[in-house]
């Protein structure tokens, strides 16, 4: 559904409580033109933290990054 600026503005409370229930999408217009889209949120998926980013990280051999080759001394 399209629906220009002015028309959103007046009904804009009502209209995300319609979208939330309905799960349509509006396109927000200005002059013709679309320039917003309103669309319901997914439902969120609670995940327990623990675990979350097992097999997300890869192990490397070696340096990450080359060494230089330079010297340098620490002041103390």
């Amino acid at each position: 559904m399209n629906m220009p600026a002015g028309v959103f503005k007046a009904k804009c409370l009502k209209l995300m409580d319609e979208i939330r229930l309905s799960h349509k999408e509006v396109v927000i217009t200005k002059r013709g033109l679309a320039v917003a889209k309103l669309v319901p949120v997914e439902p969120f998926e609670k995940k327990p933290l623990f675990g979350l980013l097992k097999n997300s990280v890869k192990a490397v051999k070696g340096d990450l990054v080359p060494s230089l080759k330079e010297e340098w001394h620490a002041e103390r």
